[in-house]
């Protein structure tokens, strides 16, 4: 992309000066003659030269000293200083061009919301994937789950559940709890949850998702006794292996536990789920690397539903 346009706010008295015509001036100035800048631009030379007399007449006064013959033309005083500064314009021109280029190619930067059990299992194969088609973009990711989630800045969001902001949203996919207990300790799955009633049970604080996780459970006849409450998946599983309790944690927050440890996961029956959604903004323009990013967090997802 060459960018083309009218720079005349740039310039006192108000004068109509484009970027054709400093690449004009730059280009003759650089080759000798106007007949080899045009060659160069891929213009007639009566264009070029045309070029030369609009430049002359917005600046008011003569870029060029033209001698005549087949000596070459040679800039004048004010050719001089309008080539100085306005070599600067094109060089920005052509940086911003590229710019535009690359972001039109899928390079720029996206920005992403998270939380913990996506951040472990769903992006690092979407930031792999996002990186080997565009090594050159820049993924920026915030983990944290605040009770009224917003867009924001952000180009997506991924949230157990919808969010009240303008924002379009798909739900990827219905992530299962299960239970982690100690290997044995359970003698088969699925487990139903009336068997949870009265054990000891740690569990995530009582935000998020959570309390209704919970009152499933007691739907369900589970009527577990909560002894011990943390955000960290790593905490609650050593509270598991060190026998305080099991848990009921998200199937996506406990994969690859099976075996470490001495852990197992059960599945349970009714098994309760949380919808994982990723949102994006409704009223704002989404670059074509974010709407990279969500297709291949619905390709994830769906190979993880099968």
């Amino acid at each position: 992309m060459i960018l083309d346009c009218s720079i005349g706010s740039a310039y006192a008295f108000g004068m109509s000066l484009e970027l054709r015509h400093l690449r004009a001036l730059a280009a003759v100035v650089e080759l000798g003659t106007f007949g080899r800048a045009a060659h160069r631009l891929g213009y007639t030379q009566s264009t070029v030269s045309q070029q030369i007399a609009a430049l002359e007449t917005a600046v008011g006064g003569l870029v060029f000293d033209r001698p005549g013959g087949p000596r070459p033309v040679r800039l004048t005083p004010l050719g001089a200083l309008i080539l100085d500064r306005g070599r600067q314009l094109l060089r920005d021109a052509d940086d911003l061009s590229g710019a535009i280029d690359k972001m039109h190619a899928g390079a720029g930067r996206v920005d992403i919301g998270t939380f913990q059990s996506v951040s472990t299992v769903i992006l690092p194969s979407l930031v792999s994937r996002l990186r080997a088609e565009h090594p050159d973009c820049d993924v920026r990711l915030s983990e944290g789950e605040p009770e009224q989630p917003q867009i924001g800045d952000l180009d997506m969001l991924f949230r157990d559940g919808l969010i009240d902001d303008d924002v379009e949203s798909v739900k990827l996919l219905d992530d299962p709890y299960v239970l982690v207990a100690r290997s044995g300790q359970f003698p088969d799955e699925p487990v139903p949850l009336s068997e949870l009633r009265g054990r000891a049970v740690v569990a995530w604080p009582a935000t998020c998702d959570q309390p209704v996780m919970e009152q499933m459970m007691r739907e369900g006849g589970a009527q577990p006794d909560i002894v011990f409450r943390s955000a960290s998946n790593e905490a609650l599983l050593s509270m598991v292996h060190f026998g305080l309790g099991c848990a009921v944690l998200p199937k996506l927050a406990v994969t690859g536990v099976d075996g470490m440890r001495g852990l197992r996961t059960y599945a349970l029956d009714p098994a309760p789920y949380r919808p994982i959604y990723l949102h994006w903004p409704r009223r704002r323009a989404v670059s074509r690397l974010a709407l990279r990013a969500i297709e291949l967090a619905r390709d994830i997802a769906a190979d993880l539903s099968t």
